[in-house]
């Protein structure tokens, strides 16, 4: 039946005018596609540079009209029957405001992909496994992938994780299952995407200046339940929680999992001794041993979490314990994710730029024992969770450096709540910044101790992306090591 209705999704594509609206990971795919199935297509993009202009001229070779500058992308092009939008667009934005307002359906790339997926060899349409969350969902997703690659199944990890689901579906042989990270804007422009199974990781306080509310961004996540899915919930999070026993009331599940760091109960997936433990999808009511925690190249609480996060869709799809072990022994973490980057007088430096808002630092600074602290940046609608943070990290803190536009509310959270903590701000050019956050954390740091970038907040106010703070202050680091 679900291939039945991409296939008459696809055949109604045929002559229409769609309108793609953005040049970046997700645009080009999904312009292709459309033009491959016979759609009148046309980008539309706000940039008008070399790099844009590049694009546009390999998309005309396919037949694709672009239209580059800031006019262009608030001009709904005329004759446009459906608007495919890149998921960092805001609903305000004037074109999608006028397709509104004009009656024309606005759907994400996402759901484009999940509405052109193709029929397996079976009959049925690919199914996609999908994980969100605030924090977690690349690990989590990533590890699944291994996990059912060492089950055998030809499998990929797509979606917010960097592959796009429009290049995952348009394969000429088809993935038998798609392991996909869903954020909250990818959601927001999604209608009909139906997992076979969902994790919803975790919710906190996060691109609330996109979402307008934390009720918002929390329901947004919760559009990955759907009817016919597993929902899988985690319960050490209030909000994963809720959201999962919501969906399994109202029907948006037809069963709900929970895992837990704890002693899993029936029906759940957890933690006995040393070994990840799976109560819910065994052949019995024993429990089933998936890994030892020590197969987890970083055996951090939060990673442990994730692991069971993504053992639990696995086995949802009939992965066998074995798999699971050795896909988590086959991960490795990705770059700036509690990513040790030097050891200088007895004192590790750990770049976790990626811990962007409160939520992700409050796992981070769990990891370790004594900390000097790195944060600031743009918290952009987090201050509601760095009261939380910051008195539930204060016995670990022996120092804090902070930097960026909004280091006065996490200054102003310190002396709430660890006023005994000594606080330096550094201030100066972005251009050598992280020099002296690293100097002034040297000096705080006693040996044994981790120095810890876990900023809490988001990087645009002094740096390019997450990335690139974090190789900055890993470059920090290696200029001290050398000086030593």
């Amino acid at each position: 039946m679900a291939a039945d209705v991409a296939g008459q999704f696809a055949q109604s594509l045929r002559g229409l005018a769609v309108c793609v609206a953005g040049l970046g990971v997700s645009g080009p795919p999904a312009a292709k596609a459309l033009a491959t199935a016979g759609a009148n297509v046309t980008v539309v993009d706000s940039r008008d540079d070399a790099e844009r202009g590049k694009i546009a001229h390999e998309l005309a070779e396919l037949g694709i009209s672009a239209l580059l500058g800031d006019a262009a992308a608030k001009t709904l092009p005329h004759g446009t029957a459906l608007v495919v939008t890149s998921p960092g667009w805001q609903p305000d934005a004037p074109l999608l405001v006028a397709a509104a307002a004009a009656g024309v359906d606005v759907i994400g790339d996402v759901e484009l992909a999940w509405r052109l997926r193709p029929a397996l060899h079976h009959g049925g349409a690919q199914p996609w496994l999908a994980v969100t969350g605030t924090n977690g969902k690349t690990t989590t997703v990533r590890m699944l992938a291994l996990m059912l690659a060492a089950a055998g199944y030809r499998s990929i990890a797509a979606g917010n994780v960097g592959t796009s689901l429009m290049d995952v579906v348009t394969e000429p042989e088809p993935y038998e299952v798609v392991a996909v990270e869903l954020s909250s804007f990818q959601l927001h422009w999604s209608l009909t995407i139906a997992p076979q199974a969902a994790a919803l990781l975790n919710v906190a306080a996060h691109h609330l200046d996109w979402h307008g509310s934390f009720e918002s961004y929390a329901a947004e996540k919760a559009k990955i339940f759907m009817p016919g899915s597993v929902a899988i919930g985690n319960a050490d999070d209030q909000w994963s929680t809720r959201l999962a026993q919501v969906a399994g009331r109202e029907g948006r599940a037809d069963r709900v999992v929970m895992f837990s760091l704890s002693e899993p109960g029936q029906g759940e997936l957890g933690v006995v001794g040393d070994q990840l433990v799976d109560l819910a999808f065994g052949l019995d009511d024993e429990p089933v041993a998936l890994a030892a925690i020590d197969d987890l190249a970083l055996p951090a609480p939060h990673n442990i979490a994730n692991a069971l996060a993504a053992a639990a869709l696995a086995r949802s799809y009939g992965a066998p314990p074995e798999a699971v072990s050795a896909g988590l022994r086959a991960f490795r973490p990705e770059p700036h994710r509690i990513t040790l980057v030097g050891t200088v007088a007895g004192v590790d430096f750990v770049d976790d730029s990626k811990a962007t808002n409160p939520h992700a630092a409050a796992a981070s600074l769990a990891a370790y024992d004594q900390v000097v602290w790195v944060a600031g940046g743009l918290l952009r609608g987090a201050e509601r969770d760095l009261d939380q943070l910051v008195s539930g990290a204060a016995p670990r803190l022996r120092g804090v450096v902070l930097l960026g536009a909004d280091r006065a509310k996490i200054a102003a959270a310190l002396r709430r709540h660890a006023p005994d903590v000594p606080v330096v701000e550094v201030t100066g050019p972005h251009t050598g910044i992280m020099e002296l956050v690293v100097t002034a954390a040297t000096r705080l740091a006693e040996p044994g101790d981790t120095v810890l970038l876990a900023p809490a907040a988001q990087s645009f106010d002094m740096f390019r992306d997450y990335p690139a703070r974090g190789d900055a202050f890993a470059d920090a680091v290696s200029r001290l090591a050398a000086a030593r």
